[in-house]
């Protein structure tokens, strides 16, 4: 009766042992395959390697790129052609649909930069993420060239249209903006404030890109679920707080 006793012993705590570790196991997976949800706010500048980035086209994010403290800082202090030593335009791993992403940015004196969203990454027909992504400009308004040109001042969707009032701090001063685009509605907020809105992929949509520079790219502003992309225009720009919610 004992040796019985004890082989059932056994077998109970056996099977208990295989149903934790099924438990641990089924955890563990649980951890690796989750995804953010819908209404979830993600912090994308959370990790210190920038591991949900890369260099658009290529491989992990340039050395000229710089996390520190949750402060990303382009150091353009090197040049390659129109950018950035070690640097080039930055996208997300992850692509998304409908989204409310907001960007705390500041730009040095003349600098120029962006924010692209719906950003399709085909190398073979597109070698920049502007010839497919819509951009939010980020400009130093004053002392840059592009700060003179309607349509492609801080704020503007570049080449696009205007932001409806002038709200955008002078470079060196921060600032924060917000992009909502949900089922082909977009709005644009600068500081807290909307400031621009219109409707993609419809016929106006259309009219506007064939009236722009993006008109030589037959993919531009076609794309409804893309990258999002920061800018290396070759100028030192800082980001902090990009953090971006499925809708």
């Amino acid at each position: 009766m004992r040796k019985i006793s004890f082989v059932l012993f056994a077998a109970i705590a056996i099977s208990a042992c295989n149903s934790s570790g099924r438990k641990a196991a089924n955890y563990q997976d649980s951890i690796q395959t989750a995804e953010p949800q819908t209404g979830e706010w993600v912090n994308l500048l959370a990790d210190s390697t920038m591991a949900g980035w890369h260099t658009y086209g290529k491989g992990a994010v340039g050395s000229a790129w710089k996390l520190k403290d949750g402060e990303l800082h382009l150091d353009a202090s090197k040049k390659a052609d129109w950018q950035s030593a070690g640097g080039g335009d930055i996208v997300t791993n992850d692509e998304y649909e409908n989204f409310d992403l907001k960007v705390e940015w500041k730009i040095s004196r003349a600098g120029n930069s962006g924010i692209m969203f719906y950003v399709h990454e085909d190398t073979t027909k597109y070698k920049y993420p502007w010839q497919t992504g819509p951009e939010t400009q980020i400009a130093d308004n004053k002392e840059n060239e592009d700060g003179k040109l309607i349509k492609h001042r801080a704020g503007d969707l570049y080449d696009l249209l205007s932001i409806d009032k002038e709200i955008v701090n002078p470079a060196g001063k921060w600032n924060k903006t917000e992009v909502i685009a949900n089922n082909g509605s977009l709005t644009i907020l600068i500081n807290h404030e909307v400031v621009l809105q219109t409707t993609m992929w419809d016929a106006n949509w259309n009219k506007l890109i064939s009236g722009s520079k993006f008109k030589e790219w037959p993919g531009f502003g076609t794309y409804k679920k893309g990258r999002i992309a920061l800018q290396d225009h070759g100028a030192d720009v800082w980001f902090k707080k990009v953090e971006i919610k499925r809708l």
